[in-house]
């Protein structure tokens, strides 16, 4: 043997040659490690993956945005009288505090899913076990997990089983649960798991299955709804016999498991021995029919009373208690629809394009109904908010209020003198429009004319009269003698918006504003009010996870002295019991109305109250692509001379017969 670089012995060098017996002209030549780098070489490679798992562990940061369904809620709409009306979201959660569920509720899902969560680490150490040997045998690599690690691939990661989405979630566990407490990792977890039935979080669980709030379940219900936890594809008897028969062996196993954890008695335990059936899968409500009309309403409104942005209304976690009274909102979709029966655009020229809106106002301004259009999953243009109709005669009821309040002007720098309900102007058709100047010339260089329904000549009438019989022309006089300014000032004052005016000229008087039906409905309210009205609103309160929001609801205001407004109501009574309103009279007693009708036939208009709620209906015909509106002769069948009027006059009488006790 022959030794290189060796100390005086010939073996202490750091490295050791050796040379073989020669085979033929070559030998075989070997360097052997010496005991040193044997102990260096294996001391690295045993820290190697203690450093590997140090590096990940730093590395390895708990995330800053969660994922997007983790943190998105539903936004629930309630009828007035406090049922669901409809949930809008592409994810059906909403959250609650821990201290909403109960303890045994809680326990259930522990003793199921991680009895030792409040000791643990956030990992599982025997869980981690169990997990490593599933991954090197190429099973699940879902064991093993804790309630953390759970939460931590709700909010953070995904549902993807790998090793290296496996380690993430064990490292952001360990961070999260040294930054936050017990209490809020499992309030978290409960929030954001699947539960089945579309339902995310124990709150929606809870009445998806039991239609209760979850701080009514009982351990026993609880432990159901642990059980769906573990994959409600396999444990929601709904789905089919085996499921029920796998959640049943489930739930008795939870109960069991929480009697030997001692979070239930064995007498508590002896309480339950019949399966809680859960109640048949609701349908879920959606927005088809009026209720996408009323959701839309909803909405808008809370965002602009409630400081609410759309982004935030996006991410849910709303519940909105809306003042619509559905038994209201479904007769008057069925008073449209029974008054249009006779529609037929495939056959008549005159029925393409038709359109309704309706919309009903308390006299306080809570909209109690709407018809918005026949289907808001068809069309989401809200025929009832619509302001591009002109709302024609219906009008001239503010005109005799603003002359009523204010008198007139005659001449230029005048003194103003009062008008009464006996104050008389000629009724005839064809008048000249008067200024203090003399004669109201138009653009086209003509002078100006009344223009009465049908050209009927009146003779001389009272202003009463006047509206009672819908008689036009006396009403345009009298605002060009009260001011259209004044006339324009008391339908803002009535709730009219002043982006809905339209000018002013004479056809001012003559309704060429195109107010919504809404508004409309609303400042007929004055009129029944003794002159004080609410701006219409549609939302009583609204709640975010159960915590009031501030909410700005509109306050009482004086649009009319008292006397004045009292002698409009008369003169729209007078028009139900004797005048141009008489159809209506058959919808009950101590009705108020007035029909409104356009000069060029493109509106056709009802507006009324009966003591409760004040409501307007209007038809029109337009493509609502460039919304030009189209002759309303012939809808139906009509014959030519039938009043624009008619149609609506027939829904506002059905729904009102029908909410007469309401």
């Amino acid at each position: 043997m022959r030794a290189d670089r060796a100390g005086g012995d010939g073996t202490s060098g750091r490295r050791r040659w050796i040379d073989y017996p020669r085979r033929g002209r070559r030998g075989v030549r070997r360097w052997l490690p010496s005991w040193r780098l044997l102990l260096l070489v294996s001391g690295a490679a045993a820290a190697a993956p203690v450093g590997l798992v140090a590096w990940f562990f730093v590395r390895t940061a708990v995330p800053e945005d969660l994922n997007s369904f983790a943190t998105q809620q539903n936004n629930v709409y309630y009828w007035a009288d406090g049922t669901e009306m409809a949930r809008v979201g592409q994810i059906n959660r909403q959250e609650v505090p821990l201290d909403r569920v109960p303890e045994p509720v809680q326990w259930a899902v522990l003793a199921a899913e991680n009895e030792t969560f409040y000791e643990d680490p956030g990992i599982s150490l025997t869980g981690i076990g169990r997990a490593v040997v599933q991954m090197v045998s190429g099973g699940d690599t879902q064991g093993g997990s804790t309630i953390t690690q759970q939460y931590v691939k709700n909010i953070y990661l995904n549902q993807r089983q790998d090793v290296s989405r496996k380690a993430r979630e064990m490292v952001i566990a360990i961070k999260l649960d040294h930054r936050m407490s017990k209490q809020d990792i499992l309030a978290g977890y409960l929030n954001t798991s699947w539960f089945g039935r579309g339902s995310y979080g124990i709150e929606r669980a809870a009445a998806a299955y039991y239609g209760k709030d979850v701080s009514e379940l009982d351990p026993s219900e609880g432990a159901f709804l642990a059980a769906v936890l573990n994959g409600a594809g396999q444990f929601d008897p709904a789905i089919g016999a085996d499921n029920r028969r796998r959640a049943e062996d489930r739930w008795s196993w939870i109960l069991d498991r929480m009697v030997e954890v001692g979070r239930l008695s064995a007498a508590e335990r002896a309480r339950y021995t019949v399966f809680p059936e859960p109640r048949p899968q609701p349908r879920a409500a959606g927005l088809s029919g009026q209720i996408g009309y009323l959701v839309d309403m909803a909405r808008s409104y809370a965002e602009s009373h409630a400081d609410i942005t759309a982004a935030q209304f996006d991410l849910g976690g709303h519940q909105v208690f809306t003042t619509f009274e559905k038994p209201r909102v479904d007769a008057l979709a069925a008073a449209v629809q029974d008054a249009t029966s006779g529609v037929d655009p495939g056959r008549r020229e005159a029925d393409r394009l038709l359109r309704v809106g309706a919309a009903s106002v308390a006299l306080d301004g809570r909209m109690v109904a709407l018809y918005g259009g026949p289907d808001y999953l068809k069309q989401g243009f809200d025929n009832a908010n619509a302001t591009t109709v002109p709302v024609g005669s219906a009008f001239t009821p503010l005109v005799y209020a603003a002359g009523l309040s204010q008198g007139v002007q005659r001449r230029r720098g005048g003194a103003r003198t009062p008008v009464l309900p006996t104050t008389t102007y000629d009724g005839d058709n064809g008048v000249k429009v008067m200024t203090p100047e003399g004669p109201y010339w138009g653009s086209d260089g003509k002078i100006v004319r009344t223009v009465n329904e049908g050209g009927r000549d009146w003779g001389t009438v009272t202003l009463r009269n006047a509206v009672e019989q819908s008689v036009d022309g006396p009403l345009v006089q009298l605002g060009m003698d009260v001011g259209l300014e004044q006339v324009q000032r008391t339908a803002v004052d009535l709730g009219l918006l002043p982006g809905s005016m339209g000018d002013l000229v004479p056809a001012f008087a003559a309704g060429n504003s195109t107010p919504s039906a809404i508004r409309t409905a609303g400042a007929y309210t004055a009129f029944a009010g003794g002159g004080s009205r609410t701006d219409p609103y549609s939302v009583l309160r609204i709640t975010r996870n159960g915590e009031p929001l501030a909410l700005r609801l509109p306050a009482p205001v004086r649009a009319l002295p008292a006397a004045a407004a009292r002698e409009v109501d008369a003169a729209l009574k007078g028009a139900v019991r004797t005048g141009s309103a008489r159809p209506a009279a058959e919808a009950g007693p101590d009705l108020a109305g007035k029909p409104g009708t356009t000069p060029d036939r493109t509106a056709g208009w009802w507006v009324g109250y009966d003591g409760r709620t004040s409501t307007a209906v209007t038809v029109f015909r337009a493509d609502l692509k460039d919304m030009k509106l189209l002759s309303l002769e012939g809808v139906g069948g009509a014959a030519p001379d039938t009043p624009d009027s008619a149609l609506p006059g027939r829904i506002w009488t059905s729904y009102t017969r029908a909410t007469g006790g309401r």
